[in-house]
């Protein structure tokens, strides 16, 4: 091997020793780190996290991976990816000390510490301050990078997503509003009527968790590989190559929220779980956050709320659950699971109107990074945006702005969600071309399913470019259109509006 690719593989091992630990250590604070243990926990994650940055800040690994960067002949294909990424995550971070990555990672610590005891307390004003220097450090890092973009934001969107811009989302969220507006008033005049009483129905937190593993090993979760726990905010963490660790949180009244955050991030942990050993071998950790979220939410959405899903599920949720669907037809749950009803909070969202909560989100946070609003006007400018899109406002803050954990570590990760949703539906429609996804899923053989993600989606997802991944499976630029067509389809069809 060459020796600069000596160095570099070195350098990485011992780096993600370092990042490993890091990430426990993240896992514990979320799940069972006691409040008052939480800062200083935060505090040695970031400090296992610096020791991670420092080695790859080492002059002696940069130089060998610039090196080969520019001059890559030689190299095997994986290798060669691999120092691609290296070169794209230096030039954004070659300006930054150990030191100043150590102080961000404080920050973002504290951040996460103040926004639990402001949601727990309702008050913004707790986490304002937080917000603001979380802000300031996005500022910061992005006025050291030499690369130069039209705004802050489009540094920020470009981390998580790979090529995106505002200019880019601004039309794709204005093709999604032009298409979603009118058919969410078409829903909501429908004569059509859901019945929904059973889902507030109480459910013990037992037999939740019996459904959730259930749930789990039916589509394909490895107990070997992974677990599962609860936190505020539900989660997946990849620790390691053969421990991905995910959690939900259950709801006395709302026994299908742990359902489907169990499914959502199974999504993710089943991505991280089938990854090819050469990607691992060769340090590809490369995947988006909007491939991460497309898979998350095929699971929860295509699969997990489709005819086929409920009808295998329906005996398995009648025999944990008596009390609550002893009187609940399978069509009855179908449409419940399904129902279109503007709610306040994202993670319990309905598929329909989920968009909109995004772009809530993502205007806001848009304004935040570029400097277009005042703190303090915040938890206003989020009520009147709820108001405006979906005809209907928070009682309190809890269920308003401090509802989601996402900005205490920056901004861009949202519009991933609304992404991930464009994504599969353009992978569904080739899927659905090769095998027979109802017929599979129907009868439980959700390894089929499995196996073709992880041929057509997953394997390449750590080695492409977001553009070139979704163009290489679906055979066609990135486009909102198969997404906003199966809304479409779907909808009219269950409301009954033709």
């Amino acid at each position: 091997m060459d020796n600069r690719l000596q160095t570099i593989y070195d350098t990485l091992k011992q780096a993600q020793l370092y990042e490993h630990a890091a990430r426990v250590l993240q896992f514990d604070m979320e799940t069972i780190c006691p409040p008052a243990g939480m800062e200083e926990q935060g505090s040695i994650a970031a400090e296992l996290q610096t020791k991670a940055f420092a080695l790859r800040k080492d002059p002696e690994f940069i130089q060998a991976a610039e090196s080969l960067a520019q001059d890559p002949e030689g190299l095997d294909e994986m290798d060669r990816i691999m120092i691609g990424y290296l070169h794209e995550d230096n030039e954004k971070t070659k300006r930054i000390t150990p030191e100043m990555n150590h102080a961000y990672a404080l920050v973002y610590n504290r951040a996460f510490v103040k926004w639990l005891e402001a949601k727990n307390a309702a008050d913004f004003s707790i986490f304002a301050p937080s917000l603001e220097e979380v802000r300031r450090v996005e500022l910061e890092q992005i006025g050291l990078r030499e690369k130069s973009l039209p705004c802050a934001y489009d540094h920020r969107l470009d981390d998580y997503e790979s090529g995106m811009s505002t200019e880019m989302l601004d039309a794709c969220f204005g093709e999604c509003k032009e298409r979603l507006v009118p058919l969410l008033s078409r829903i909501m005049n429908s004569k059509k009527k859901i019945r929904t009483d059973f889902l507030s129905r109480p459910v013990r937190e037992e037999a939740q968790r019996e459904m959730a593993r259930y749930l789990l090993e039916l589509l394909g979760f490895d107990f070997n590989r992974g677990n599962f726990t609860t936190s505020e905010h539900p989660f997946t963490e990849g620790v390691g190559r053969d421990d991905v660790r995910l959690t939900t949180h259950y709801y006395e009244n709302m026994f299908s929220s742990s359902m489907y955050s169990i499914i959502h991030e199974c999504g993710h942990a089943l991505f991280e779980l089938n990854q090819p050993s050469e990607n691992h071998d060769h340090f590809l950790e490369h995947k988006t956050m909007g491939q991460h979220e497309s898979v998350s939410r095929f699971y929860e959405n295509r699969i997990g709320r489709s005819e086929a899903f409920v009808h295998l599920i329906y005996p398995k949720a009648k025999e944990l659950f008596p009390e609550a669907l002893g009187d609940v037809t399978e069509r009855e749950l179908y449409e419940a699971l399904n129902v279109v009803q503007p709610s306040l909070v994202r993670t319990e969202a309905d598929e329909f109107t989920y968009t909109f909560h995004i772009i809530i989100r993502y205007e806001i946070e848009k304004m935040i990074l570029n400097g277009e609003v005042r703190t303090a006007d915040l938890p206003a400018i989020w009520n009147a945006k709820y108001r405006e899109y979906l005809g209907i406002e928070p009682a309190n803050d809890r269920e308003g702005i401090l509802q989601d954990m996402h900005w205490t570590s920056g901004f861009g990760y949202f519009p991933s969600y609304a992404l991930g949703n464009m994504y599969n539906a353009m992978y569904m429609n080739r899927m659905k071309k090769e095998i027979d996804v109802d017929g599979a899923v129907a009868v439980g053989n959700m390894k089929s399913i499995l196996d073709w993600m992880t041929e057509n989606v997953f394997k390449t997802a750590d080695r492409e470019h977001p553009k070139d991944w979704i163009r290489n499976i679906a055979g066609e630029e990135f486009s909102p259109k198969a997404f906003l067509d199966y809304l479409e389809e779907k909808y009219t069809k269950l409301y009954e509006l033709d």
